[in-house]
């Protein structure tokens, strides 16, 4: 990919990076790029798998409250294109397992992203420059 994120594409970004985000008083490079991923980034997408992780992982380790985590879940459906998934979801992360040999809960971001038609995801666990389908491209932001 040549860096310059499309307009009309979409782009998926995975829990880890919001994470990264939110999250203060870890990595303060990680923090900043993922702030930085975010904010300039158009027509980002997510699963409810991502609204779920980031709410249970703000909860466990920032210590959010329910008010708080509230006005998160508000805000990403506001802001964002939340995908659920559901029987076509699951064949197709099964589908991607197999070829792709990856993960259980990454093969459905993947699957969910696919189904957003997005371009990339970006995603720090899964291999970075993967090909998925012809169309998905995986993106570590911190490789860069």
């Amino acid at each position: 990919m040549s860096g310059n994120i499309g307009e009309l594409s979409t782009h998926f970004i995975d829990s880890n990076i919001w994470l990264y985000a939110f999250i203060t008083g870890g990595d303060e490079l990680k923090q900043a790029r993922a702030k930085t991923l975010i904010q300039n980034t158009p027509n980002i997408v997510m699963s409810t798998q991502v609204v779920n992780e980031v709410s249970a992982n703000l909860i466990r380790k920032a210590g959010f409250s329910e008010s708080e985590i509230q006005s998160l879940i508000t805000s990403f459906y506001q802001q964002y294109t939340i995908i659920p998934f559901g029987y076509e979801a699951l064949i197709s992360a099964s589908r991607i397992r197999d070829r792709y040999a990856i993960s259980f809960w990454d093969s459905l971001l993947v699957a969910s992203a696919l189904q957003s038609e997005a371009i990339t995801i970006y995603s720090e666990d899964m291999h970075d420059g993967l090909l998925v389908e012809g169309t998905l491209r995986v993106i570590n932001p911190f490789k860069r």
